[in-house]
């Protein structure tokens, strides 16, 4: 068949006409807006904005919305979350553990006191696979040791501030959703509001009394974040938050004040 030139541009204006298919999706067009309304109308900043509470009686009348937005998170394709930016990975990841959690306490609540009472004596909350998600069923374990600590993609501790575990001990829930533009100021807020908890970061009697989360994660703050390769530097670095004059951070960086970690609160963080 005989191509004209006619022919040919009439075929390149069809082509670039056609839609693009949905599994095209760019980052900067997933909207995790849902989650933005349940959690800016559902969660309360406490002490200075240092913790939050979850109004679950709430976020239960509008379970409908939380699990559209589920559905919206459990639709993207493994290869299109490849693609996109590294905070705009970050941020997927991290609403979506945070929803997933509070869709898990939603499946017993009002019955429920802590988190753990939805384990067993074999298996914890965080292990059960109950999550669509990147092609997969998987746990929240499985969203936050492989998927964000065990990629080797981001490198950054300051997710243990954002990802909440829905227990009285944790950072707070925060009242918006993770953003890829806006990722790197929400973490560094949500680090600093933790660390100026004084219920569960002080220094007491001489000794730098800290979350247990510093202990159970330690590892993650020795890789060299921003330069930063112990426990004691990476606190020294918020020294301001922590409440430490020149001389105390001077002694923590030296490991002249002992750290210590504080026990654990896993009672719901639920409203009054």
């Amino acid at each position: 068949m005989k191509l004209t030139y006619t022919s040919i541009l009439l075929a390149v204006i069809v082509f670039f006409s056609l839609p693009l298919t949905t599994s095209n999706v760019d980052a900067a067009d997933f909207d995790h807006q849902q989650w933005n309304d349940l959690v800016s109308t559902h969660v309360l900043m406490i002490n200075q904005d240092s913790a939050s509470q979850v109004n679950y009686q709430g976020l239960s009348a509008n379970r409908s919305q939380l699990k559209n937005y589920l559905s919206n998170l459990a639709a993207i394709p493994l290869k299109t979350f490849n693609g996109w930016s590294h905070n705009a990975q970050l941020a997927f990841l991290l609403n979506a553990y945070n929803a997933w959690t509070v869709e898990l306490i939603l499946t017993q609540y009002p019955d429920i006191k802590s988190i753990k009472d939805l384990g067993s004596f074999f298996r914890s909350p965080w292990k059960k696979k109950f999550i669509p998600l990147l092609e997969k069923n998987r746990s929240l374990d499985d969203i936050e040791h492989n998927l964000i600590r065990g990629s080797d993609r981001y490198h950054e501790p300051r997710i243990h501030f954002a990802a909440n575990c829905a227990s009285i001990g944790c950072p707070a829930l925060l009242t918006e959703a993770f953003e890829a533009d806006k990722l790197e100021s929400q973490l560094d807020k949500a680090t600093r509001a933790f660390l100026r908890d004084r219920s569960r970061n002080r220094l007491k009697d001489g000794n730098l009394e800290v979350s247990s989360i510093f202990d159970w994660y330690k590892a993650d703050f020795e890789k060299g974040w921003r330069g930063l390769d112990d426990l004691p530097s990476f606190l020294a670095s918020y020294h301001q938050d922590l409440g430490l004059n020149q001389q105390q951070t001077q002694a923590l960086i030296r490991e002249d004040i002992e750290i210590e970690f504080l026990n654990y609160d896993w009672n719901l963080n639920r409203t009054p």
